[in-house]
């Protein structure tokens, strides 16, 4: 309320503004008293409305309440912001929070001990499939490992066996020729030997041996009459022959031989000049 309203007010309380004209316009002959008295009226009421607006302006709340109410809500505010963007003091304590509150310290960041329990379910049945899967492995390498030694093993005695009986083959194929021999030496030294059948013996013999021979693509070196070859022909002596031209083989005291067309004996040769 102000001072005006308040002098409104307690002239009305008094009785109005006619009796206050009453009194003055009574006492209009006496300028002196009639301005004495209305400055005691216009003074009680002045005092009146005074009291009046202190005790109002002590009922209302001073400027230094109304800033500190102001501050309290802007902190107010600010805790419900940092609240809801997940702040980790939304309150504003800071260090001044008590022991075993989940938001100091460390502890800010823990997540619920359920989801914690299913996470550490989820990471050990990982890890049992990992060494399950490692042990797997393991035995797979091992197993490998294994094969590759027994593989290694196998093809070093196939090698030594190749060395060793590499000629099995060609034995068995000489073999029966071995035989024919022996038995022309002993039908040849019997009291009834007959020449002619120890030359045929002999002849059999000998075709017998060529077909081993050939069977494993051993063939005969005779180059009579042939033009002389130094990577076949080993030339033992050189010689005026007539009716041979020279520079060609005139007889060959040693015959030669090639195994898959890879010589193995070069034939011994008399060369014409």
């Amino acid at each position: 309320m102000t001072p005006e309203k308040d002098v409104k007010k307690d002239s009305e309380e008094s009785g109005g503004d006619k009796p206050l004209e009453g009194d003055l316009s009574a006492n209009a002959d006496k300028p002196e008293e009639t301005n004495a008295a209305a400055d005691d009226a216009i003074d009680g009421v002045v005092d009146g409305s005074a009291s009046t607006f202190a005790n109002d302006a002590s009922a209302s709340p001073q400027p230094n309440d109304i800033d500190r109410a102001a501050s309290a809500q802007s902190a107010a505010d600010e805790a419900i912001a940092k609240a809801m963007n997940g702040g980790d003091d939304p309150l504003g304590f800071g260090d001044q929070r008590m022991e075993g509150d989940p938001l100091a310290g460390d502890g800010a960041g823990e997540a619920d001990p359920v989801a914690g329990g299913d996470e550490v379910s989820i990471l050990q049945a990982q890890l049992g499939e990992s060494e399950a899967k490692v042990a797997n492995h393991a035995d797979q390498l091992l197993r490998l490992q294994a094969e590759m030694e027994n593989q290694r093993k196998r093809a070093q005695n196939d090698v030594t066996k190749a060395h060793k009986f590499a000629l099995e083959k060609i034995a068995i194929d000489l073999l029966p020729v071995k035989d024919s021999l022996e038995m022309g030496l002993l039908a040849a030294t019997g009291a009834d030997a007959e020449p002619s059948k120890i030359i045929e013996g002999s002849e059999l013999t000998l075709k017998m041996l060529a077909q081993a021979l050939e069977k494993y693509n051993i063939v005969e070196i005779n180059p009579v009459d042939e033009k002389f070859d130094p990577e076949f022909h080993q030339a033992m002596s050189m010689q005026p022959v007539e009716g041979k031209e020279p520079n060609t083989v005139a007889s060959v005291m040693q015959k030669g031989y090639t195994l898959n067309d890879r010589l193995i004996r070069p034939a011994l040769v008399m060369v014409a000049k």
